[in-house]
């Protein structure tokens, strides 16, 4: 694996690519607060067989920092942009959370450059817009002690009860993650969370698609995906025993859910 500095002509990123050149590409995007890192262990089980691309959003880890808000547009141009970099004429894509949401962005909005999608604990509309922009506002104040907070709190979010019990040091890292998150970079990407609402426009999607849900996930519900895949023609959805970062918690259920997708298509 070689993690790199990509210039782009949206910005510059911090990428990881790893697996055969030859080999259909993955995307792996991560959910707000985290890193690359995050996918770690679906990076390693899926190089085999896979061109395994990661990246750091917008506003996160080592990839740009501008002045936000963010949209969603802007988070999705991004991905096109790395693949542009990089001579990607299509590409998989599977994200988590916001990055699922960036998954459906492109699902909508660049078809032609997507050989599938993966959308795992999302929604094509999450949370309410003024609790995303209040926690816009309390970070910008607040600076790093307000990412030392949602760091503290993250678990509850992120994780069963008895998953954080018996993995403290996945915890632990975790946490490490958020805390050493820009306030500006995360701010700005709770306003393009609050701003997204794709319900209507996901009916359009017609690259295939798989719905990954967590049964225990009180963030982005099965409810949540199974109303995406009323709307999205032929979409599939699996079901693992995980609450809202089903990757880390559930990683060999999420892994065998994606790449009995992915080899179908």
């Amino acid at each position: 694996m070689s993690i790199t500095t990509l210039h782009t002509a949206t910005g510059t990123f911090r990428i990881a690519l790893q697996g055969p050149a030859d080999a259909p590409v993955l995307v792996l995007s991560n959910s707000l607060g985290t890193t690359l890192e995050m996918w770690d262990a679906q990076a390693t089980a899926l190089s085999a067989d896979w061109r395994v691309l990661r990246y750091d959003t917008r506003g996160h880890g080592g990839s740009v920092c501008n002045p936000g808000p963010y949209s969603f547009a802007q988070l999705g141009q991004d991905v096109l942009a790395i693949l542009d970099a990089l001579h990607i004429e299509q590409a998989h894509f599977c994200g988590i959370s916001m990055g699922g949401l960036t998954g459906l962005w492109l699902g909508v909005h660049a078809p032609a450059r997507m050989r599938s999608i993966t959308v795992a604990n999302s929604a094509a509309k999450i949370g309410v817009e003024s609790a995303w922009l209040e926690r816009a506002t309390m970070v910008r104040a607040q600076g790093t002690a307000a990412m030392q907070t949602l760091a503290a709190s993250s678990p509850s979010r992120w994780f069963t009860e008895n998953f954080a019990a018996a993995q403290p040091a996945m915890v632990q890292t975790s946490q490490g993650w958020i805390a050493g998150i820009s306030p500006e970079g995360y701010a700005s990407c709770c306003e393009a969370l609050a701003k997204e609402d794709l319900r209507s426009a996901i009916s359009g999607i017609t690259a295939p698609t798989l719905l990954i849900a967590g049964a225990h996930d009180p963030v982005t519900t099965v409810a949540d995906a199974q109303a995406m895949q009323a709307a999205i023609a032929n979409a599939q959805l699996a079901t693992v025993p995980a609450s809202h970062l089903s990757n880390l918690e559930a990683p060999a259920a999420f892994e065998q859910a994606l790449t009995g997708f992915l080899n179908q298509h």
